[in-house]
């Protein structure tokens, strides 16, 4: 897999505000925000789109999801918060390593964007 932005944060190429960080994943927040709290969740193992995931990332990909709440509740967000993963260009994915958006701090409204 290409070297992207998030591989370079991860080995610390790049600085970033890390927030959370654990053997598997880590949590920064987002440089160009869209909600009061708006954190990238990502994996150290670099997987470049949901969709091409494979059976093999379950355990990785539940643990994203485990991080994020206890991201949230670290942060005292857990009541009430939004998770977004976009696949694919044109669902506004920008940066082809899998991330989570964790967004809160708003009222969002349904359907999204």
């Amino acid at each position: 897999m290409a070297d992207t932005l998030f591989t370079r944060i991860i080995n610390r190429q790049i600085p970033a505000d890390i927030v959370y960080e654990d053997e598997l994943c880590l949590a920064i927040r987002d440089i160009n925000p869209q909600a009061p709290v708006h954190l990238l969740l990502i994996p150290k193992q670099p997987i470049d789109m949901l969709s091409n995931a494979k059976p093999e990332d379950q355990a990785l990909l539940g643990h994203l999801l485990l991080a994020a709440g206890r991201i949230a509740r670290q942060l005292g967000i857990d009541g009430a918060f939004r998770l977004v993963v976009n696949n694919g260009a044109d669902s506004g994915q920008s940066v082809f390593h899998i991330h989570i958006h964790i967004l809160a701090g708003r009222r969002f409204r349904w359907p999204p964007g």
